[in-house]
């Protein structure tokens, strides 16, 4: 009976302190460890070429180690951080006797399947991605849970492919990005509020037809070193969003709009279709009158448009869209003809 119970110790030992599912660096000094919830360890090394070793044969018991600035009992090259559910992420170094620092480690916890970071809608995309016209340029924001704002901890963009490796930098302030294959060359910027990035692809061309998706993905991280990723693959032609039109008096029955300044040229090229609705009333508390239009005429125009506008008519609102896909349509423009 007692060798019956030793074996079923035995047996449960080793899942008591399961390794991890999976590891990987995300950056120089930074280790993303990914868990489902169990108890688990991660060892980290302190000196780990065989140079550094043999230097310091026989002096592994003076390396202490610190977690997020606090001394650790565990001493020697190897450190073991104890997992459970998603706690054990932290800054770790480790130092020599005398205290100076041999080398730091920041583990990332991601754990398995789960979404806490972010907030969404049901219709909603976590990341809320859009671009005013072809040139390449891009913005994609997202909205923080109100209780885990964080960061972004890494950035990676490609035009999607099977072929080829991302290689991905970032500058000395962490706010600026850049991934490059052999196909693309994209740039990147966290704005200052942490709630967004533009991104440039460098290589795309305008006039060409777009033959891979762009693939963004955006590591998210909290101050207590989590890291959840959020990924959105698109074609500009599914984001394109062009910029609120310009409308402007012509004479007591006619006005005239004009395409975005920053929309794509030729406009040829890269034609708009035109919402124009016509308003009887003043909607003086509303914060859009143009929201309430429900009456509506389409319109093609190559360049500038002019439209004559009905005695009764105490409003005009004019939207736009790309008239070659099906993508969204610009911010009512609002014009009041008193």
């Amino acid at each position: 009976m007692k060798l019956y119970i030793f074996t079923i110790i035995c047996a449960l030992l080793p899942f008591s302190h399961q390794n991890p599912r999976s590891h990987w660096t995300l950056l120089p000094h930074t280790l993303v460890v990914e868990v489902d919830g169990s108890m688990g360890q991660q060892p980290l090394s302190c000196l780990e070429s065989p140079e550094e070793l043999a230097r310091r044969v026989n002096k592994s018991e003076d390396i202490f180690w610190m977690k997020n600035g606090k001394k650790e009992p565990q001493r020697g090259n190897t450190y073991l951080v104890q997992l459970e559910e998603s706690l054990g992420g932290g800054n770790y170094t480790c130092h020599n006797k005398e205290g100076s620092l041999l080398n730091h480690t920041v583990v990332l916890i991601q754990e398995e399947d789960h979404r806490k970071i972010l907030v969404k809608t049901d219709q909603e995309d976590y990341l809320k991605c859009s671009t005013r016209n072809y040139n390449g340029e891009f913005h994609c924001s997202w909205t923080w849970h109100s209780s885990r704002v964080g960061k972004v901890a890494f950035i990676k963009a490609r035009r999607f492919s099977d072929e080829g490796v991302t290689q991905c930098s970032v500058d000395t302030s962490s706010q600026r990005w850049a991934c490059s294959t052999g196909e693309s060359n994209f740039s990147c910027s966290v704005d200052d509020n942490g709630h967004s990035i533009l991104c440039v692809d460098e290589q795309h061309c305008p006039y060409a037809e777009e033959n891979q998706k762009i693939h963004i993905t955006v590591y998210l991280r909290t101050k207590y070193y989590l890291v959840e990723n959020y990924s959105r693959r698109f074609y500009l032609s599914e984001i394109v969003k062009p910029d609120k039109v310009r409308i402007s008096k012509v004479n007591n029955t006619m006005i005239e709009w004009s395409y975005p300044s920053s929309w794509s040229s030729p406009f040829s090229y890269f034609p708009l279709i035109f919402q124009i609705a016509q308003l009887k009333g003043r909607c003086k508390r509303c914060e859009n009158p143009c929201s309430n239009a429900t009456k509506t005429l389409t319109v093609h125009s190559p360049d500038i448009c002019q439209f004559e506008v009905k005695n009764k008519a105490k409003a005009i609102c004019i939207r736009a869209k790309d008239a070659l896909c099906n993508s969204q349509w610009s911010e009512w423009s609002h014009f009041s003809t008193d």
